[in-house]
């Protein structure tokens, strides 16, 4: 049975990469449809703040992303998690390591970007195909044909990048439309992919501080994200162990 550790309101899976693998592919086995985020510090603020979030996450299955939600489950359960499930690195190795072809449909991101990742994704000679591409600019009067075309590309994977908390709410709303069997919230992979926004050395990634480098390329508009927010983050974690900490236990039997 798997196990699962909760954050700020927000239940988390407790797995390896290979066995998040196979908890995914597990979905197409058995015929029920996943919704799957992956959540990290910015995520759990933006759920603590709003309960339409929040209540949205309860229906997904949520992976770990980052080391400030490693952090957390230090703080409070005293382990870590066993490893980073960050989207934008375990989308690739699911792709590579799934046990399914799979026919997946890339919605998000500007114009022109769906369709560059989806080339890298799933490169001629792939097992995997391209059922189909759109950008994430769609207004409301278009939303029923996107849906259709999602719907009538038969895809078995809509990987969603529009952010949070846009992307995850568009994923609980829409996914039963859709009529494909796994959907991800998959934030900026696609920028990351096509080559649209670049990543951070390995080295810097090895040492889990890439939202550092994201800040000194984009500090106006991630300052808040990560400066402000990362200490509203920490002090609503030690808040979150305080009250556990504080709370009586179960009275035993006599």
């Amino acid at each position: 049975m798997s196990e699962s550790r909760t954050l700020l309101g927000v239940d988390f899976e407790v797995c390896a990469r290979n066995e998040a693998v196979a908890r995914i592919d597990r979905a197409f086995v058995d015929r029920q449809q996943l919704k799957l985020a992956f959540a990290n510090a910015h995520t759990l603020n933006l759920a603590s703040e709003r309960q339409d979030f929040r209540n949205a996450l309860s229906r997904f299955l949520v992976f770990n992303d980052g080391l400030g939600v490693d952090l957390a489950s230090r703080i409070k359960f005293g382990a870590f998690f066993p490893e980073n499930l960050n989207g934008t690195d375990f989308v690739p190795h699911y792709l590579s390591t799934t046990r399914h072809p799979l026919r997946i449909f890339f919605l998000g991101s500007a114009p022109g970007v769906a369709e560059a990742a989806a080339n890298r994704l799933v490169p001629p000679g792939s097992r995997h195909d391209i059922a189909g591409c759109h950008h994430g600019y769609f207004d409301a009067g278009s939303a029923d044909r996107v849906l259709a075309d999602i719907r009538l590309s038969q895809a078995d994977l809509v990987l969603v990048a529009m952010g949070n908390p846009l992307q995850e709410l568009w994923i609980d709303r829409h996914a039963e439309a859709t009529s494909a069997p796994v959907l991800m919230g998959v934030g900026a992979l696609f920028d990351f992919v096509s080559g649209r926004l670049p990543r951070a050395p390995g080295w810097v990634r090895a040492g889990r501080v890439e939202w550092l480098y994201r800040l000194a390329r984009e500090p106006r508009r991630l300052r808040g994200r990560y400066i402000v927010g990362n200490w509203k983050f920490l002090g609503r974690v030690a808040r979150e162990r305080a009250s556990a900490a504080a709370a009586p236990s179960a009275p035993t039997g006599v």
